[in-house]
């Protein structure tokens, strides 16, 4: 059984498989980024064998897991199948590491595509995580999906879709934006807002 996504929590890919505009992010980094998927590994492993919601290490205050981020954790078979993929537009934790946490469990278990993930998958998931920067009203001429992500919206701001940068099978512009807005329920001729945002990814 799946639960309900709340508002602020969206899926990022397609079922089926403050930023500058166009500048670098200004997210500080970690060394090479592993204790990202690390925890959202971690937080998925505890939850399904134990039930229990792990409490992250304290962390120094540059690391990037000590912001107050928004991400989208990808959980995916060792076949490179989606497994789950739930994140937050907008950071709802204090801190970058307990959003990592929350989101995971989500995606393993609240994924409204899939069934909740069972203990005798878990040695056979990879996971990676998208630590998003603030989104930006944009255009359907400046988006790239290569590069940028994008969230559309509703007319009224009732419907949202969202589409993490870089997905498999998303080539263009128009491609990336119907995707989105087919997962938000938001029928073809309805007029759309767009916002584009980069995203970090961090893979196992």
């Amino acid at each position: 059984m799946s639960a309900k996504v709340g508002r602020n929590k969206l899926t990022g890919e397609p079922a089926s498989t403050p930023s500058g505009r166009g500048e670098a992010s200004a997210f500080p980094q970690p060394t090479d980024g592993s204790e990202l998927p690390a925890l959202a590994r971690r937080a998925v492993e505890t939850f399904v064998s134990e039930r229990r919601i792990v409490e992250p290490t304290p962390i120094p205050t540059p690391s990037l897991l000590a912001q107050r981020s928004a991400c989208f954790v990808s959980i995916k078979t060792i076949k490179r199948e989606l497994r789950g993929c739930i994140g937050t537009i907008e950071p709802e934790k204090n801190m970058l590491a307990e959003e990592i946490i929350a989101n995971a469990i989500n995606a393993a278990i609240r994924d409204p595509r899939f069934q909740p993930v069972s203990p005798d998958e878990l040695p056979f998931l990879r996971y990676s995580v998208d630590v998003l920067d603030w989104p930006e009203p944009t255009q359907l001429e400046d988006l790239d999906p290569a590069t940028f992500g994008v969230i559309v919206m509703d007319h009224f701001g009732l419907r949202r879709g969202l589409l993490l940068p870089a997905i498999e099978g998303i080539k263009t512009a128009s491609q990336q934006v119907h995707t989105a807005a087919r997962k938000a329920g938001i029928a073809p001729n309805e007029s759309l807002k767009l916002f584009r945002f980069r995203a970090r990814r961090f893979n196992e």
